[in-house]
């Protein structure tokens, strides 16, 4: 299975970190970036000086993501982040651990508040709510490296607003913008769809390859099918959390 993110040591004192897939939990099919797998690698790659992590992701589990955002946080090395196409939802926040954020010309980045999909009476509404809140207050608290106000960061959020390289270093979510790249694709434009204001060029930064054996209609399904059981594992968790809660 091709994997579509790993680390690796190199020369100088440097190493290689590369997120290029969805944020989860756990493992479905073998190719998402999860925190226990980030940890255990990260750890081996020892005493490095430099980190440069290189992210084109459509975001995923906000919990994982903010376990690998802290987890980089507390790290020593000094961290260059690169948006290799595409930092959206929860990977803008692991974004934000970077001392220096690079975005090439044809990169965007994203924010929004929180959402869940959750099934229950109006108690477990209203406690999903007020969760929901607490959860765009810690994803925020990343967000204030970018030395924008509170009430700006939470503008921006609530309209789910995605920023060209130019606009992020306006903004304050990047720091420099680079020549653009070429890079491999993240995730099919299905998965984006569950977003609200999704660009209409964004199929060239998340679009996998077409070969001749394997055709955008036949892909679709497959995608599809992936999402509802993304989907589906995260409002169990959320019924789970609720019952615990309750109790």
């Amino acid at each position: 299975m091709k994997k579509y993110w790993e680390m690796k040591n190199k020369a100088n004192n440097e190493a290689d970190i590369f997120i290029y897939s969805e944020i989860s939990a756990s493992k479905f099919w073998g190719d998402e970036t999860t925190p226990k797998d980030f940890k255990d690698e990260l750890d081996g790659l020892g005493d490095v000086g430099t980190l440069n992590i290189y992210i084109n992701s459509p975001g995923g589990d906000v919990f994982a993501g903010n376990s690998i955002y802290n987890m980089l946080k507390r790290h020593k090395a000094q961290k260059v982040v690169y948006i290799d196409g595409l930092a959206a939802s929860i990977a803008s926040v692991i974004a934000m651990a970077g001392d220096k954020i690079i975005m090439p010309k044809n990169s965007m980045i994203m924010i929004h508040k929180a959402w869940a999909g959750i099934m229950g009476n109006s108690a477990d509404m209203i406690k999903m709510a007020d969760t929901l809140k607490q959860i765009d207050v810690s994803i925020a608290s990343a967000y204030e490296r970018t030395g924008l106000s509170n009430e700006k960061i939470v503008d921006l959020m609530e309209n789910e607003t995605w920023m060209t390289a130019e606009e992020a270093v306006e903004y304050g979510f990047a720091d420099e913008v680079e020549d653009a790249k070429e890079f491999a694709a993240c995730t099919s434009r299905d998965f984006l769809n569950i977003y609200k204001n999704v660009p209409e060029n964004i199929e060239s930064i998340v679009e996998t390859e077409v070969g001749e054996e394997e055709k955008p209609e036949e892909k679709s399904k497959e995608d599809e099918n992936k999402i509802k059981d993304i989907l589906s594992v995260y409002e169990h968790k959320i019924k789970v959390n609720n019952r615990r809660s309750a109790k």
